[in-house]
């Protein structure tokens, strides 16, 4: 079965950066990017800022700065920098001068950090002092590194500081490249294992741009907090001030709400990004306190699935038309389908709590989804064989302008998520999917993480909705115990409060749930996880399936 969306615009071929270059022109003197910077005496937050045509020259500044130092088209090179003012601005500057940028996500450990950093072979390392040392000290990994810029204090490594990037004040124009040249690799979250660059093209961010306008409707002049970096970088493009955040971007489980809340009413912020787990943190304070936020006009939460208390709650802190919004997407192919609160919470959540999946809404503008059957082996060219019947579950298969067309050095993961069809590239999402009669995609759960017994197969989503409606359970996932095809299905249990009824007896009740619904027939194994359940390190909110079943397995 297939669905595509109504708008598929070819790929454009326009460097991001051009974007900024129109945006000062035409909107010189407003703000940019946007950080906290200390407080005064009487404890009220300041801010710094970079207008749109102070971010221009800037980033042109850097620009004449890395050519001098060799870093230009297509040179890999390695950007390690908090998010800030000079992040941004360092970001466009690569965008300029055709570098390949890769950005990885350091709070994902320093074992897998080193991997993703090592395996994209840089040529050039720009970091924070820290980065820099820890790079010197394993430069046995990086032996193609012939440039360095440190962002802070340079110590025994040599290179250029930052301070050596400037000089230069005449506007820098930014590169023209093909729209399939690579213009970055982003490290995915490593949720199956260790995270795989995802190779970007300029045509691919452009179009991101474009439909992350058209999809929310985004204008000139908005305000927006972006809680993860990557989305700081669209908004200069699309025209809104980024706001960053006073919290550390590695963990935003942990952001304090009390300062998100800060931002958006000292800065009128219109938009705000944030994944399900911080969103979650940010309501039930503004809940618990009594808060509205009067501004904002949308929020995106993204990166796992958004349980429906969140939903509620997060929505129930807008006023008038604002809306929360739940884009579905991933690193190789951002977005691919959105739906706003309003229908989740008067339509489709019903449908959610009898065990259908999680509605992730329509095709993004630009986006064809299709289902195909599930089978863990490589799909090396299309055909329409592959498809699934109307109303049966599937493989989510993307193509359009937004889709990574590989990983860079992971020959094998290519090979298993990407599929040949003419002159372009599909995508394998990896997750478990089915279509509905108005067109649009449930999603069933990770294709890793389904359960499969001798008596059949069980989807996470689904049967997680079923369990999560316990008024005791805070969450649940279902992992599978043994070898694929003879898996006992074993529900693991995170209490809503560690301190209520015994475990024993909320197991029997949930066992007791699970007999009475075809879905979850097979599961007659509930254990209570102590504490809060394993979660992505990104997001801090997509369940490590994983390691609860490496867990369970020595407890059944």
């Amino acid at each position: 079965m297939r669905l595509a969306a109504e708008v598929a615009p070819d790929a454009p071929s326009a460097n991001v950066a051009a974007h900024l270059e129109r945006m000062a022109k035409e909107w010189p003197h407003r703000r940019a990017v946007v950080v906290p910077e200390g407080r005064d005496a009487a404890g009220r937050r300041a801010y710094a800022h970079l207008t749109f045509a102070q971010l221009e020259a800037l980033s042109s500044t850097y620009a004449h700065g890395l050519e001098r130092q060799g870093i230009g088209r297509g040179v890999r090179t390695v950007l390690m920098v908090t998010p800030g003012l000079d992040f941004v601005a360092l970001v466009f500057a690569l965008f300029k001068v055709g570098a390949v940028t890769v950005l990885v996500d350091p709070g994902i450990g320093r074992k897998a950090l080193l991997t993703c950093l090592a395996e994209s072979e840089p040529e050039a390392f720009i970091g924070v002092t820290k980065a820099q040392a820890a790079r010197a000290i394993y430069r046995g990994r990086f032996p193609k590194v012939r440039a360095l810029v440190t962002v802070g204090p340079r110590l025994f490594w040599g290179g250029a500081t930052l301070e050596d990037l400037r000089g230069d004040d005449t506007p820098y124009p930014a590169c023209v490249p093909a729209p399939d040249e690579q213009a970055a690799i982003l490290f995915t979250s490593g949720g199956t294992g260790i995270p795989k660059g995802a190779i970007y093209t300029h045509g691919m961010f452009a179009a991101q741009v474009d439909a992350i306008r058209a999809a929310y409707d985004i204008r000139p002049g908005e305000i927006d907090l972006p809680t993860f970096p990557l989305f700081a970088l669209f908004d200069p493009a699309l025209g809104m001030t980024a706001v960053l955040p006073d919290m550390d971007f590695r963990s935003p489980a942990a952001a304090d709400p009390k300062l998100l809340v800060e931002a958006i009413v000292d800065q009128g912020a219109t938009s705000m990004f944030g994944s399900p787990a911080l969103v979650d943190r940010l309501s039930r304070h503004c809940e618990r306190e009594g808060l509205k936020l009067p501004t904002l006009r949308r929020v995106l939460s993204a990166g796992a699935p958004v349980r429906l208390d969140i939903l509620r709650r997060m929505q129930g802190l807008l006023v008038g038309d604002a809306e929360v919004h739940t884009p579905f997407g991933a690193t190789e192919s951002l977005p691919v389908a959105t739906i706003g609160a309003r229908e989740v919470l008067s339509r489709t959540h019903l449908l959610t709590e009898e065990g259908k999946g999680l509605c992730v809404g329509r095709a993004a503008p630009g986006i064809a989804v299709r289902l195909i059957r599930v089978t863990d082996d490589p799909i090396e060219e299309w055909s329409d064989a592959l498809l699934v019947p109307p109303g049966e579950p599937g493989e989510i298969c993307v193509s359009g302008p937004v889709v990574s067309p590989a990983y860079y050095g992971r020959p094998r993961e290519t090979a298993l998520a990407k599929i040949r069809e003419g002159g372009r590239v599909v995508h394998r999402m990896g997750d478990i999917g089915a279509l509905d009669s108005e067109g649009r995609l449930w999603m069933l759960g990770r294709k890793v993480d389904r359960v499969v017994t001798a008596d059949g197969v069980l989807y996470t989503v689904p049967c997680e909705a079923l369990f999560d409606q316990h008024p005791k359970a805070r969450r649940t996932a279902l992992v599978g115990v043994g070898e694929r095809g003879r898996q006992r299905p074993v529900l693991v249990v995170e209490k809503e409060d560690a301190a209520s009824q015994g475990d024993e007896a909320l197991c029997a009740e949930l066992l007791a749930l699970a007999a009475k619904n075809p879905l979850t027939r097979w599961v007659q194994t509930a254990l209570v996880y102590s504490g809060a359940l394993p979660v992505d390190i990104r997001h801090n909110a997509k369940i490590d399936r994983r390691a609860l079943a490496a867990w369970a397995t020595g407890r059944v």
